[in-house]
């Protein structure tokens, strides 16, 4: 019985992404980097969910999923093919142009949505980019081997998406960590720009 539902589910998964692509993969960002954002307020020790920052965190997926569709058909388009040489290209492709483009609108979108003024959504951009492209270089290239060989191109945001809640995880913890040295420093002038 439990066998049967879960083939009606994926025939479900499947037909979604063979008719909707684009509102698949957009649905898909949006949902798990908000399952992401879950997690790490958890791991954080909530002890009540944090609705408007999951909210945000779920509007930034949404932001994330027509670039994250358009760029793999590009890719696909551009570099096809799936030999070893074929594969690095778009691998390179990927951590040299997407990677730095996902981070500044990650940090860009949520920062815009709390509040915040572009010229501190670019003092947070320089602050975090380090960390978040530094961590990118280690879990992106060994994905993204499997997803450019193995997955079938229609699967790619979908699979790039699951990978993503261990990112979105990450994402969110550098996100919202400055939050814990605001209460630690309350007085600060730093915090008080941040909170404004």
């Amino acid at each position: 019985m439990a066998w049967q539902k879960m083939r009606g589910i994926l025939k479900n998964v499947h037909a979604a992404y063979g008719r909707n692509l684009l509102l698949a993969n957009t649905a898909s960002s949006g949902g798990l980097l908000l399952v992401g954002d879950l997690i790490e307020q958890k791991r954080e020790g909530a002890k009540k969910i944090d609705t408007n920052r999951s909210f945000r965190m779920f509007a930034v997926g949404l932001s994330q999923g027509p670039p994250h569709h358009y760029f793999y058909m590009w890719l696909d388009k551009y570099i096809p093919g799936k030999t070893k040489q074929m594969v690095l290209k778009k691998i390179l492709m990927d951590q040299i142009f997407a990677a730095p483009f996902f981070a500044i609108t990650f940090i860009y979108v949520a920062s815009l949505l709390e509040g915040r003024t572009f010229s501190q959504c670019w003092q947070e951009f320089k602050e975090k980019f380090p960390s978040i492209y530094l961590f990118d270089w280690l879990i992106w290239p060994p994905a993204q081997y499997i997803n450019f060989s193995l997955v079938p191109s229609q699967y790619r945001v979908l699979y790039i998406n699951f990978i993503t809640v261990i990112w979105d995880v990450f994402l969110s913890y550098i996100k919202h960590r400055e939050g814990e040295k605001c209460l630690e420093i309350e007085s600060s002038d730093k915090c008080a720009q941040q909170n404004r």
